[in-house]
């Protein structure tokens, strides 16, 4: 059982001025509207394919041990979207070290590249496949390891009511995943399979086009293991 114990990080994400210092690796439309935030793909991904795909970085670097939490809106599908955590560069170098070859929100950037991170996929209603047998995705990078797969709750945009609150927990080894408080999912990292625990780092939110998507009240805070 873990407790928040202190806030490291608030962003309502309700207006522009929010997300200004926010990171975005490729091409991505950042709209707000009823104090949120809309993130849309800007290329057309029947004419780019997998370049139409982003990722948007929080610029803030997080100690291990925390508590995410956010709400979203799924608006537009077909479409899936992620967040990043834990992520940073490899040998020790900030995720946006300008040393590190550039990303662009291809997903080989990020799951084979030059960055080690956690990447978890929770609304995964991109292809056929995903929608006829709707999973959450946890994988380990450097090396696109899945390591843990739970059943996704999120129907389909016609049938939802948001805002669907999320909340992730990486302490040391150990990730969880809620959704409206309904357990989703539980990985525990043994430092050994897929090499060594990831600690600390950045979150930043993916989307494959051409999702759209809304997201408000990002919170980051302290974990405490309550024994």
């Amino acid at each position: 059982m873990f407790e928040a114990v202190e806030t490291l990080y608030e962003n309502p994400m309700g207006c522009m001025e929010d997300i200004e210092h926010w990171r975005l690796e490729g091409s991505a439309k950042i709209d707000c509207m009823d104090d949120r935030i809309i993130l849309q793909n800007k290329l057309d991904p029947d004419l780019f394919g997998d370049d139409a795909h982003w990722v948007f970085g929080c610029p803030e670097e997080f100690p291990d041990r925390i508590i995410i939490e956010w709400d979203f809106y799924p608006m537009e599908e077909p479409g899936l979207c992620m967040i990043f955590m834990a992520a940073s560069g490899q040998g020790g170098k900030d995720l946006f070290d300008e040393s590190l070859p550039n990303r662009t929100g291809k997903y080989p950037e990020y799951h084979s590249g030059s960055i080690d991170a956690l990447h978890l996929s929770y609304f995964r209603h991109k292809h056929i496949d995903e929608r006829a047998f709707r999973t959450c995705n946890l994988r380990k990078s450097c090396g696109f390891h899945l390591v843990s797969q739970a059943a996704e709750p999120l129907p389909p945009v016609e049938d939802a009511r948001p805002p669907y609150h999320m909340k992730l927990i990486k302490y040391e080894g150990i990730v969880q995943f809620t959704i409206n408080q309904l357990p989703i999912l539980e990985w525990i990292d043994d430092g050994l399979t897929y090499g060594p625990i990831l600690r600390g780092g950045k979150i930043g939110f993916r989307q494959m086009a051409p999702m759209k998507a809304a997201y408000r009240n990002l919170i980051v805070r302290k974990a405490l293991l309550k024994k």
